[in-house]
């Protein structure tokens, strides 16, 4: 699974619009058992990457609040980024 999400965050650095949706699309069919690796990623990815990972933890949900708390509880920096994310998910209309 790690290295599925490696390859596809890879793939963004030189993505248009269209592959960037397809390469979201197939991080949100991973699934729950990608969250752990997605907030790891998200503590250190920038820019576009940052981006979509944020995104894919949105869409997949529910599932994302708890390795998000844990991540902010484990990283102060990365706090406001975990509340920013929890806060969308709990606000996101089915």
């Amino acid at each position: 699974m790690e290295e599925s999400i490696k390859y596809f965050l890879s793939k963004l650095e030189t993505a248009d619009n269209m592959a960037k949706n397809e390469i979201e699309n197939n991080l949100v069919s991973f699934g729950q058992e990608a969250v752990p690796e997605l907030v790891n990623e998200l503590q250190v990815v920038q820019g576009v990457k940052r981006g979509v990972v944020a995104m894919t933890l949105i869409r997949i949900g529910d599932a994302s609040v708890e390795y998000l708390k844990k991540a902010a509880q484990d990283n102060k920096d990365f706090e406001w980024v975990a509340k920013y994310l929890i806060s969308e998910i709990n606000c996101k209309v089915a």
